[in-house]
């Protein structure tokens, strides 16, 4: 146990638990926003009360991913403070704008979006509900600006020891902020359809009466989320598609990784569908491999060389040497878990776009109910949790593939650790966090559960209750 590798602990952790919560509000208030819009379109109070009651499981999750945002920042200034000293010029401009343009245009639209139901005209309400989609969209476009030029340094120069910004219109095309970008986003749509179709099939499967209303909301509930599921799933593996693609070049120790290829391969490159890599001796056991296939994934042809880690590795250690600021290179990244990690969100990928198939073909008649396939619902319902699995395996892949650097190719983990931090106050503020992190999950867990004790009908007429009571000085008030 030593400083550094409680440092990378830590920052494993926050961001882990803070990418629960990125993806699920993004995706979320994009299906409310589809929603919505569609209330606005045909006029069908339905729409309306659908959008109204998952628009609060939006709400919760993203207040939750404030709080764990703001501990992610706060544990880069305790525990990376000699990144921050590198990296402060460059990182510090897509923060600034996350924070006064995204997170300004969030937290002033929800505000808008929750308190003006019926108050303002529909389309203008509809207008608030998609400004809150372009700031959760325009947010992640600042924090994978960054992240992308750690994973693919442009537009600076290092001047004093730091990387000083020159052009920052390089950071916003760089080729690996695009392709992240898409993967990222289109992943959090489908994340959002995903849950709030799981929900509504937790719905249908535990409450045994329902008004006919609220069984007619929940169907067209799973009916959107299907569909958005099956367009943002193609989505999504195709995007990824694209990015591996271009990782091949950019960063091919990573994708040599996530296939577990220490050996360069012939032109024509099989791909290793299961094994097991020994760190030590190279070799892979226990391996299922499929003739070609990894030549057609990797460059859509049949034939295609691909490099292998042991050849990267030597590259790299005579461009950047065995040793720098007297630590050690090992330029190997962890194998097994981007191979499994890999195979995992690909899997659960493919798994997401299978479901929704087949759940649009069993629902696709009007005459059918969703209660004449309780299997159906019971798959609905456990599939709520696979976008975390996943969008957690295709984050390991993003920051474990980066190994050992955290600034591609410029810094390195070692030299980033803040110099004045213990082993000591690590593992105590490890174990806060911990707990921290588990409160704010339990917490969430149960409001959501809590929450889905009602229906949409029951809450629309709840809110409409409400509304009558417009002066808080009344005397029916007290």
């Amino acid at each position: 146990m030593n400083i550094v590798s409680l440092a990378r602990f830590q920052f494993a952790m926050t961001t882990i638990f803070h990418f629960f919560f990125v993806p699920f509000s993004i995706g979320t208030v994009f299906v409310v926003a589809i929603m919505e819009s569609m209330y606005v379109h045909t006029g069908k109070p339905e729409y309306k009360k659908m959008a109204k009651f998952w628009g609060n499981v939006f709400l919760l999750s993203f207040a939750v991913g404030v709080v764990t945002g703001i501990i992610q920042e706060f544990q880069f200034g305790m525990n990376w403070s000699d990144y921050s000293r590198f990296m402060g010029d460059i990182f510090g401009a897509p923060l600034a704008f996350e924070a006064l343009l995204s997170f300004f245009i969030e937290s002033t639209f929800i505000g808008l979006w929750m308190f003006t139901w019926d108050k303002v005209k529909k389309g203008l309400h509809l207008f608030f509900i998609w400004m809150i989609v372009f700031g959760t969209i325009t947010s992640a476009v600042w924090i994978l600006t960054a992240n992308s030029f750690m994973q693919h340094p442009t537009g600076f120069a290092i001047r004093n020891g730091r990387a000083e910004m020159v052009n920052f219109g390089a950071l916003l095309t760089n080729k690996q902020l695009m392709f992240e970008f898409g993967h990222v986003i289109t992943g959090a749509i489908l994340t959002g359809a995903t849950i709030i179709t799981g929900l509504a099939a937790f719905q249908l499967l535990k409450k045994r009466t329902l008004s006919d209303i609220n069984k007619a909301i929940y169907h067209k509930t799973i009916r959107i989320g299907l569909t958005l599921m099956l367009i943002f799933s193609i989505g999504s593996i195709g995007m990824g598609d694209v990015q591996m693609q271009y990782l091949v070049h950019e960063q091919p120790m990573k994708f040599a990784a996530t296939e577990a290829l220490y050996k360069t391969t012939g032109e024509k490159a099989p791909w290793t569908m299961i094994g097991f890599a020994n760190t030590k001796t190279h070799e892979v056991k226990g391996k299922i491999e499929i003739p070609d296939m990894l030549s057609i994934l990797s460059y859509h042809s049949t034939t295609g060389s691909v490099k292998g880690m042991e050849e990267v590795n030597k590259e790299m250690e005579k461009k950047y040497g065995t040793h720098i600021d007297g630590h050690k290179m090992n330029y190997y990244v962890p194998v097994n878990t981007l191979f499994w990690s890999f195979r995992f969100m690909a899997g659960f990928g493919a798994l997401m776009a299978l479901v929704s198939i087949v759940g649009l073909i069993l629902t696709r008649k009007k005459k059918q109910t969703l209660y004449e396939h309780r299997w159906c619902l019971w798959v609905l319902a456990l599939m709520t949790f696979t976008p975390f699995i996943a969008n957690t395996c295709g984050w390991l892949i993003t920051e474990l593939g980066r190994a050992p650097w955290t600034v591609y190719g410029l810094f390195t983990i070692a030299q980033s650790v803040s110099p004045n931090v213990s082993v000591a106050s690590l593992l105590t503020s490890n174990i806060v966090y911990f707990c921290l992190f588990t409160g704010l999950a339990i917490i969430l867990i149960s409001l959501i559960v809590r929450f889905l004790h009602n229906d949409p009908e029951e809450l629309a007429m709840q809110g409409q209750t409400s509304d009558k009571e417009t002066d808080p000085f009344a005397k029916g008030a007290f």
